[in-house]
């Protein structure tokens, strides 16, 4: 709960956990045995005097207690305090004791604390950066506000131990490894000691000899302020670092070669602070992390927070490097607490450092899109983990010694690893989902229509037998809506008899499964957003086609993922886009149904099913954008994007359009689960500016065979 002007940016209140105390009971089901968690003064006594709402966690601490799950408190997380103290009080460390002793006394069973996290992490946002209150850019600020926070964690600890004598202190902090070009070495060097400093006041280990003795007392710290840190000393018991992709830091002279937000100095030195993740070359270094922090200390250390912003399996990756990195360095006799996988509910706005509430998600181990929290690939690798001591996923690679930042090549995989498979890999969906998985360094088979004939059931069978996925997806189909009306037998082979021949593939070889259907499995009467429990009425072959399908597949398949979509829009030749480009672009009229649709980009379906896939995801899913309008509003769209003239866009019947199959004039599609997918209006513009640029360079053409 950090503080921006007189905004209080509340974590816990946007991802709902207050009113579910269910969350324990998943949390448990992870297999955890300690959870960080948050007894927050800001939210819990947030005025002076008056008693603490402890109505807010009581039920939470209850159940915690109930399921054998240790917490561990924290009282400050990135915050200042309440309104009527901050950062900068003289009287913080005061009020932060005293709030601690009503914790204490509410819940003399708690036996870990965190009082203050990350207080380095925060004094620099809020004294050295100016991004969190009292959005201050001075030394002396941030000295000043790293001083009233360690004496609040002491402070608070002397008070806890007066109610609970044996209480436990664990000390967080961001642990990143500042590295430099050259001229910059003493600049790394104080940055990395000032990164330790926290922990280094609080046990008593700043004395004359330290080398920020001199810029303490350089910025108003009186000597007798830093020895009251040696005579109250409170050394953590344990020591974790958080390490995220952006904590190891590069400092680089050569300011011109970076962005302009990355550009500071020290008053000798103009320098870009970027990350080092950014540079070839880079690694993930969690065992390095782990064994500085024992060399240094030697005390028990953890890594204190694990989180990653990106893909599933890029999230599985991070995880399974940090894990595999405790057992080494535990391996050489090194007391390894824990390894905390951060962040269960996800966060919201961390990618502009919570300066603004821009309703940023960033999946952690739950998912909270949808109705209730839904378990992720991690959390169910993490209870794999806590069973069998292994974090393991088919997605990953055997074995992972370091994670980079760069996309791992997909062509030199373990040839160990099971692939994804890609039924109509030649398709336009078919080349998105390959895309992706290029993008992404999933190892995967890509089968065209003529590596795989889906209406051959042996064939299937063989087939699928000899590649072994782990997966498959089926991006095969006959998607002529028109053309169906008068090949409904080719249609059937195709998209249902294909559909179920894949299932079947999979129910023997005991590989998940992927089908895409159609929002034109509904008849349009509802004229509002289908979901997926609305009842398909299909009105043309197409459609009776996908909804026959979906049964089939599930009844042999019941964990299939069925994945509806509407109107996915691309770059392929024959896609709705390019052709209203190419006629706008011709100065052509461009005649549009009045249907109501979801355009869906189909780079962004690729990329969502995918996810689902790694997180096993199974029933009916509708995946498209929020968007609802009309195809011919949709051409405008893409005019104005294009800056073309919309005027030239104009409303057409189905006869004039030479529709066969009668289409629902609304299939738009909504979604009881979440919605998962980017903007529409994003994505149009993205797709278009690509379009664009291929244009003027004489490439613009594109795969569109299944």
């Amino acid at each position: 709960m950090n503080r921006v002007h007189d905004r209080y940016h509340d974590q816990i209140q946007r991802a709902g956990h207050e009113a579910r105390v269910g969350d324990i009971d998943r949390f448990a089901a992870l297999g955890i045995t300690r959870l960080r968690y948050p007894v927050l003064w800001e939210r819990l006594a947030p005025e002076p005097d008056v008693a603490p709402r402890w109505a807010q966690v009581d039920s939470h601490m209850i159940r915690m207690q109930e399921r054998g799950i240790t917490p561990i408190a924290g009282l400050v997380h990135h915050g200042s305090g309440p309104a009527y103290t901050n950062l900068t009080d003289p009287h913080f460390a005061d009020h932060l004791a005293g709030y601690a002793r009503l914790v204490a006394e509410r819940y003399p069973w708690l036996r870990w604390w965190t009082p203050v996290n990350e207080p380095v992490s925060t004094a620099r946002f809020s004294g050295l950066y100016g991004h969190w209150y009292p959005h201050a850019r001075r030394d002396d600020i941030f000295v000043q506000i790293l001083l009233n926070e360690c004496r609040g964690i002491v402070q608070a600890m002397r008070a806890i131990r007066e109610v609970i004598p044996d209480a436990m202190y664990m000390h967080t902090d961001d642990a990143g490894v500042i590295t430099s070009s050259c001229a910059l070495s003493y600049q790394a060097e104080f940055e990395n000691e000032r990164q330790m400093v926290a922990m280094d006041l609080v046990s008593g280990r700043v004395d004359r000899h330290h080398l920020l003795w001199s810029y303490f007392r350089r910025h108003g710290v009186t000597e007798a302020e830093l020895e009251w840190f040696q005579e109250f000393r409170s050394p953590p018991d344990i020591t974790a670092g958080d390490y995220y992709v952006s904590s190891d830091r590069f400092l680089d002279q050569h300011v011109e070669c970076h962005h302009p937000a990355a550009a500071g100095g020290n008053g000798v030195h103009q320098y870009a602070d970027v990350a080092t993740a950014e540079c070839e070359g880079w690694t993930a270094n969690f065992e390095g992390v782990l064994r500085r922090l024992w060399d240094r200390y030697r005390c028990p250390v953890a890594i204190g927070e694990v989180h990653l912003n990106g893909t599933r399996e890029a999230q599985l990756q991070w995880a399974r490097a940090c894990w595999d990195a405790a057992l080494r360095v535990e391996a050489d006799g090194i007391p390894v607490a824990g390894v905390t996988f951060w962040a269960l509910l996800g966060t919201f706005d961390w990618n502009e450092l919570v300066r603004h509430e821009r309703g940023f998600y960033e999946v952690g181990v739950f998912d909270l899109r949808g109705p209730a929290p839904r378990e992720t690939a991690l959390a169910k690798s993490i209870r794999g983990l806590a069973e069998h001591g292994t974090l393991m996923h088919p997605v990953l690679p055997v074995r992972i010694s370091a994670v980079p930042i760069q996309t791992p090549d997909v062509t030199k995989q373990s040839p160990r690893q099971a692939p994804l498979a890609i039924v109509g890999a030649g398709g336009t969906l078919g080349q998105a989902l390959v895309d992706c998985c290029n993008a992404r360094g999933i190892k995967y088979v890509a089968l065209t229509r003529d590596a795989l004939d889906v209406t051959r059931e042996q064939f299937v069978q063989d087939v699928i037998g000899q590649v072994k996925p782990w997966a498959v997806i089926n991006a095969s189909g006959y998607v002529n809506v028109d053309g169906a009306e008068l090949d409904p037998e080719r249609c059937h082979a195709i998209n249902v008899a294909g559909a179920v021949h894949l299932a079947r593939a999979c129910e023997r070889t005991g590989a998940r499964l992927a089908n895409f259907s159609s929002d034109l499995v509904f008849d349009g009467e509802k004229a509002s957003p289908y979901m997926e429990s609305d009842a398909p009425a299909p009105l043309n072959v197409y459609g009776r086609s996908k909804h026959e399908a979906e049964g089939r597949v599930r009844e042999v398949l019941p964990e299939a993922l069925i994945v509806r979509t509407s109107a996915f829009f691309g770059l392929d030749n024959h896609n709705f886009v390019v052709q209203t480009l190419r006629r706008l672009h011709a100065g052509q009229r461009v005649p549009a149904s009045t249907a109501i649709v979801s355009p869906t980009h189909v780079r962004a379906l690729a990329n969502a099913v995918l996810d689902l896939m790694v997180d096993s995801a199974e029933g009916v899913w509708h995946l498209s954008s929020a968007a609802r309008l009309s195809w011919a509003d949709f051409a405008r769209d893409v005019a104005l994007h294009a800056q073309l003239d919309q005027s030239l866009v104009y409303a057409a019947e189905p006869l004039a359009l030479s529709w066969r199959g009668i289409r629902p004039d609304y299939s738009a599609l909504g979604t009881e689960r979440g919605q998962t997918m980017p903007d529409f209006s994003e994505s149009l513009a993205a797709c278009v500016a690509e379009w664009q640029s291929r244009f003027r360079h004489g490439s613009h053409h594109s795969a569109s065979s299944t």
